[in-house]
């Protein structure tokens, strides 16, 4: 027997009576060999202890075989499910997938960036067209494809993967519109180094406008996600003398807490008003009164984002369709507005 400490390909490929070529497809590209062929192989690195040498397959390949990717958060469903279908197609390209937040901090998502620029990544995904300019300078300088996602429009086409953010949320405020709501609220996150919930807010407003109404009235979370806070924000919309009959949440957490304490108030969903959010988490199908919702196609995001990245890192043919659209999911929270 081989001594651990000296085992190698050969050695691996010797002891399974295979090719060293088809040990390293059985390692990178498992999908294409016979599944008794590579429980066998697996079997002899187990009982080998061989650990596959990145740094040679690097210096062979010119590849490191590493994707790096920067999320704000995964505390939200729509990043975790792009990041867990990301690392999916990469891994079957032989591809692994190296995962940072940045907090919504453009200073820390410049930092992992770096770092993962700094371990020689094959490719970079980030989240946004909006990004520090020294950040673009590194990526262009270090020659290193990249592609933002959750986002597009056409002034950035073959650059960002996702919804047409503005488009969206102005196609739901004139659904609201045209149902005859005319006091329309807003509870919003902060768009602070996040152009996605801008552009959303933007397409709000956009539609108001066009209509000749505002916001009524608009008020601004400080917490991404607390529906206890959406709660407080909620009971002080509903508490004017002149409530609005509709309201609109920049996300799902904020749609939730805002249904919860409107039943707490003792008010009717939709009767006394209609609450519409944005993005699609399991609950907000299991409320007493299902919440109207605009779904993000995070999965489909994910998928082309890898593809996209893959094409360029591998020089292959590049049919991504860059716009993702956004699916209105329309539930039991909205209604025409009591006369």
């Amino acid at each position: 027997m081989v001594a651990k400490a000296s085992v190698g390909l050969r050695d691996v490929a010797r002891a399974a009576g295979v090719s060293t070529a088809t040990v390293s497809r059985a390692i990178n590209k498992p999908d294409v060999v016979s599944e008794e062929l590579r429980l066998r192989i697996e079997a002899v690195i187990e009982h080998l202890g061989w650990v596959p040498d990145a740094a040679a397959r690097a210096l062979s390949t010119r590849r490191s075989g590493a994707v790096g990717a920067v999320f704000p958060t995964l505390t939200h469903g729509d990043f975790a499910r792009t990041a867990t279908i990301l690392q999916h197609e990469l891994l079957a390209e032989g591809f692994t997938l190296l995962l940072a937040c940045s907090e919504y901090d453009p200073e820390q998502e410049l930092r992992q960036v770096r770092k993962f620029v700094e371990r020689g990544v094959d490719g970079i995904v980030l989240v946004g067209n909006e990004h520090l300019p020294e950040l673009e300078k590194l990526l262009s300088r270090q020659n290193v494809p990249s592609i933002n996602t959750f986002v597009y429009n056409r002034a950035t086409h073959g650059k960002s993967i996702g919804p047409d953010n503005r488009k969206a949320l102005f196609d739901v405020t004139n659904y609201l519109i045209d149902l005859g709501h005319r006091r329309i609220g807003v509870i919003w996150q902060s768009v602070a180094n996040n152009d996605r919930a801008a552009e959303r807010l933007a397409g709000v407003s956009d539609a108001l406008s066009a209509r000749g109404l505002s916001a009524w009235p608009y008020q601004i979370a400080k917490e991404l996600s607390s529906i206890g806070e959406a709660r407080s924000l909620l009971r002080r919309m509903m508490s004017t003398d002149l409530p609005p009959t509709a309201i609109i949440c920049g996300n799902s957490y904020h749609a939730v807490g805002a249904e919860l304490e409107a039943l707490a108030m003792g008010l009717s969903v939709p009767g006394d008003v209609s609450i519409v959010g944005y993005d699609d988490i399991e609950i907000m199908s299991e409320l007493p009164v299902p919440i109207t919702t605009v779904r993000v196609p995070s999965d489909q995001i994910g998928q082309r984002a890898a593809n996209h990245i893959l094409a360029r890192i591998l020089g292959r043919e590049d049919d991504t369709q860059f716009e993702c659209r956004t699916e209105f999911v329309l539930r039991a929270s909205t209604a025409p507005p009591r006369s």
